[in-house]
């Protein structure tokens, strides 16, 4: 077992799933740093610590915790969304948040014995979708994060 994987709870951890209503392009991955910038400008608003997180090229999956007393992922994930939709500007101009992101997302409260298991799988969903050979060689992942702090211990990775 990694130990990277370790539960960091200090209000309450969930996993979710978003999704760009084009199944199937780029525009996530095209699009990364304005992404980013999206998750940037919400924490600032609303904090919150990333835990883990993987963008693939239509959807992104992530691992949030929330402050104590605070569950409020709706409107954070709207602030990523509208952010994201209005970085891309003019070139979609038309294209409102419905047009490109899909309406709903999923959630799930992660509990500690899950925790580890939901980090796996974060970090290995680009090597199931065909994307890399190794989840190493996914650029868009947190896992880059946590082998700069050398607190990644599996070669296969």
């Amino acid at each position: 077992m990694n130990d990277y994987r370790a539960n960091r709870v200090a209000g309450h951890s969930y996993f979710f799933t978003v999704r760009l209503s084009g199944r199937g392009g780029t525009l996530l991955t095209d699009h990364i740093s304005a992404f980013g910038e999206a998750i940037r400008q919400a924490r600032s608003r609303k904090p919150f610590h990333v835990d883990a997180w993987v963008a693939l090229p239509d959807h992104a999956h992530a691992i949030w915790t929330l402050p104590p007393g605070d569950h409020d992922c709706a409107a954070r994930w709207r602030a990523v969304k509208i952010a994201f939709s209005k970085s891309l500007g003019k070139s979609r101009a038309g294209a409102g948040l419905d047009n490109i992101w899909e309406p709903h997302y999923q959630q799930h409260p992660v509990g500690a014995d899950e925790y580890a298991g939901l980090v796996d799988y974060i970090h290995h969903n680009p090597l199931r979708h065909g994307l890399c050979a190794a989840p190493r060689d996914w650029q868009w992942s947190s896992l880059h994060r946590f082998i700069a702090a050398g607190m990644v211990t599996d070669e296969r990775l």
